[in-house]
């Protein structure tokens, strides 16, 4: 059997597969938003109730597994991976002055050359830490596989914002002049073995010796790959649309696109590339202003087929990352209807309108042309919406067969590299 862990912004669950894919079981918990002082042993703790939450008999006929996580959420940890510092979690923008740095080194469209970025946060801990107390930087999910294996790897998708060379799988020059490599993990694919489970940590948790831990990959990828999304199943032009709290958009596509202005970059996908971007729009906004019930209710009441004229942009407040990456962005959601109904179907036309908006830049700026959506997340359960977005979109909108992002890390636990086509190319 097969276990994936995902970890998300307030809660972890588990994934238990047969090598078939049927689930046979899984496992959450819930943390909530957490003091940044605590957020480390809380993701500990959870990984290993986690574990401890499957019965005694799956975790002994365990044969690999794998975690993923939020991107460039980063520790500072010791030579026995001992967190130093409390984290910094993946929207933490105190590196403003890191950032500049980098795009001064590396160019204003890179992944890196954000606040927010993981290479961003390893310099400002450095700068305010020092040595003494930062032997080692690791994101979220490299964490807690180490915790597991004893070995600090990154996969090339968590890695990336960390500065990693796609072309060569490898830090570059540029990242070696502004940090200690050894201080940083070792760039791997996602998927790839990392070793055995440790044999003390395998005989703590009652799991089979034998179990390989292998690299994992990031949230949103790990969504996409649970809604059967991979280069063994999916074409070019194929796209996965999570609709959560947030819009994010991930398109898979034959040639790459890096538009730092727009919020878009590529993560490696074996012989593709993985492109995309994430709105601030998204199911946050609706719920200021509905509850789950009224959702429900006044959804059967839209006509999807008609447009109502209104031309919103939902943002929950001021500020927009994709696709356009404007900070001081206003939300747009005048004027207001005479119905509540009314006022719902013009904010799912908005938030339509966002996404055919976001896979229309890809194309412009040169990825493949979108030719069909899986839909995942929440609002993938909404008929009416998801009618709005085949008319806006113009390509067929199907939900996907499994929405947890669990589910795909259990596949990446199972198939590891596989998943990506000519994954031996880098």
């Amino acid at each position: 059997m097969y276990l994936g862990i995902d970890f998300g912004t307030s809660g972890a669950r588990a994934c238990v597969i047969a090598p078939s894919g049927e689930i046979e079981d899984m496992a959450r918990v819930d943390f909530g938003r957490l003091p940044d002082h605590e957020a480390a042993a809380t993701w500990r703790e959870a990984l290993l109730t986690l574990i401890t939450q499957i019965p005694l008999s799956m975790r002994r006929r365990l044969a690999g597994l794998a975690i993923d996580g939020t991107s460039a959420s980063v520790l500072a940890c010791d030579e026995v991976l001992n967190p130093t510092f409390p984290p910094l979690l993946y929207n933490d923008a105190r590196a403003s002055i890191e950032a500049a740095l980098i795009r001064r080194t590396a160019g204003d469209a890179h992944p890196a050359a954000a606040a927010t970025s993981g290479l961003a946060k390893v310099l400002w801990l450095g700068k305010n830490l020092g040595l003494q107390r930062s032997r080692l930087y690791l994101n979220q999910a490299d964490w807690l596989s180490a915790l597991l294996s004893g070995r600090p790897v990154s996969d090339y998708h968590n890695a990336l914002k960390m500065g990693v060379d796609l072309a060569t799988g490898q830090w570059p020059a540029w990242v070696k002049s502004l940090v200690d490599i050894d201080t940083l993990p070792v760039p791997v694919k996602p998927g790839e073995a990392i070793g055995l489970l440790d044999r003390s940590r395998a005989r703590e948790l009652g799991i089979n010796p034998d179990c390989l831990v292998r690299a994992g990959t990031t949230d949103s990828i790990a969504a996409f790959l649970a809604a059967g999304c991979d280069g063994q199943s999916r074409q070019p032009g194929e796209a996965v649309t999570s609709l959560g709290s947030t819009l994010v958009l991930k398109l898979l596509s034959e040639t790459r696109v890096d538009a730092g202005e727009f919020g878009i970059y590529s993560h490696w996908f074996g012989s593709h590339w993985l492109a995309g971007g994430a709105s601030n729009a998204g199911g946050a906004v609706l719920r200021q202003h509905f509850s789950d019930d009224e959702l429900n209710a006044l959804s059967r009441e839209i006509k999807p087929d008609r447009p109502t004229g209104l031309d919103y942009y939902p943002l929950p407040s001021p500020g927009e990352r994709f696709p356009y990456n404007d900070p001081e962005r206003p939300p747009r959601l005048e004027p207001r209807p005479e119905t509540r109904a009314e006022f719902l179907h013009g904010m799912l036309e908005g938030l339509a309108r966002i996404e055919a908006l976001g896979y229309a830049k890809l194309a412009e700026l040169g990825a493949t042309p979108l030719r069909a959506v899986v839909s995942a997340g929440g609002g993938a359960k909404n008929p009416a919406y998801s009618r709005i977005r085949e008319r806006m979109l113009n390509v067929p909108v199907t939900s996907a067969a499994e929405h947890e992002a669990c589910y795909g890390s259990a596949r990446l636990a199972c198939h590891g590299a596989d998943l990506f086509p000519g994954a031996g190319n880098v």
